[in-house]
């Protein structure tokens, strides 16, 4: 039997596609990696920064939106090529990640398109909390909720599973990421903590990404694609 044939029969029994397995991989590899490149070169966060950051500003959010739409995609196909094996918690956990993903999402495409407009008219009003518009808190105070817990509850679901340096980079990444946009908020956007915990936690955020592609489902689509 070729490698090829066998490898077809293990997508048979498993009942996922080498299309999903490899959409998987793929959307891991670019969107964990580009995430971390835009939070480090997030510029600074205060009134003055984000206007002296001009274009710059917008760049880095625009770069970390396609990340995480790319990490919802992600977690869709890693969660229906794998579903079999994830059992009951499968579902609250994946799709408890997804929506804090898009919840994020959202919270970065206010943050970029939004902040450079106040910062040019009202800086002392950036990254405070009398800029926390009704509507805006609609999306920001939920993801600040969201997407820790969900990456929490994947994280522990990923370790039972067995890929256990994935879950738990995801969940200590996530966590630490979010403690660090919470303090602009508690200490102001002019606080070093803030760089040190997002970066602190997007290290391991960004590469729990790359082994959940790898060690998971990836693994077998990369050897799809070699074959």
């Amino acid at each position: 039997m070729t490698i090829t044939a066998g490898i077809r029969e293990e997508y048979a029994a498993d009942g996922a596609s080498p299309s999903l397995l490899r959409m998987a991989w793929v959307t891991a590899l670019v969107g964990g990696p580009l995430f971390l490149v835009a939070v480090l070169l997030h510029p600074a966060r205060d009134g003055i920064g984000v206007h002296a950051a001009g274009a710059t500003y917008g760049i880095t959010h625009g770069l970390q939106a396609i990340s995480l739409l790319l990490q919802a995609v992600c977690l869709v196909s890693v969660y229906a090529a794998g579903v079999g094996r994830f059992g009951r918690r499968g579902i609250s956990a994946f799709f408890s990640a997804l929506v804090g993903t898009l919840l994020w999402f959202g919270l970065i495409a206010i943050d970029g398109s939004r902040n450079p407009v106040v910062a040019r008219y009202a800086p002392a009003l950036v990254h405070t909390g009398a800029d926390l518009e009704p509507g805006v808190a609609m999306i920001i105070l939920p993801a600040l909720v969201l997407f820790p817990i969900g990456y929490v509850m994947l994280g522990r679901l990923l370790v039972g599973a067995g890929a256990k340096r994935a879950g738990i980079l995801l969940g200590v990444g996530a966590v630490l990421y979010v403690l660090g946009g919470l303090c602009i908020f508690a200490l102001g956007p002019h606080s070093p903590l803030i760089r040190t915990l997002e970066i602190s936690g997007a290290v391991p955020y960004a590469l729990g990404f790359v082994l959940l592609g790898r060690d998971g489902v990836g693994e077998r689509a990369r050897e799809a694609t070699v074959s």
